[in-house]
């Protein structure tokens, strides 16, 4: 008589493994995003028109990484990152990266504006 447990923690396992791999192939593709932002697939310079507000920011450039409702997907979630970080450490991550969290996705003069956003995510 065969075990009826076997097969389900060999797709546990799988599962655990393809949930792994697949995390890794996403954080390398947003670091290919992040430095093609602005190019096309011919080598040229686009003008992009930049989102002005942070809301519009983070949903062309964090919501994959940090979930349509701020609850973290492939990066930590948002809420009550204020408590956790300053504004101007909030400034650092968002232009400079941190962890597998690339840089460049905010410029410089939009970051004061997203890390008030940012801390305010309840």
């Amino acid at each position: 008589m065969k075990n009826p447990v076997i097969p389900f923690i060999l797709i546990f396992v799988f599962g655990i493994v393809l949930v792994f791999v697949l995390s890794f192939k996403g954080l390398g593709d947003m670091k290919e995003v992040a430095k093609d932002n602005g190019k096309k697939t011919g080598g040229e310079k686009t003008e992009t028109v930049a989102a002005s507000k942070p809301e519009d920011i983070y949903k062309s450039t964090c919501i994959t990484c940090h979930g349509d409702q701020y609850q973290g997907v492939v990066g930590p979630t948002l809420k009550g990152v204020g408590k956790k970080y300053t504004k101007d450490q909030i400034v650092q991550i968002v232009t400079k990266g941190k962890g597998n969290m690339p840089a460049g996705l905010v410029k410089p003069e939009q970051a004061a504006a997203m890390a008030d956003w940012v801390a305010n995510i309840k």
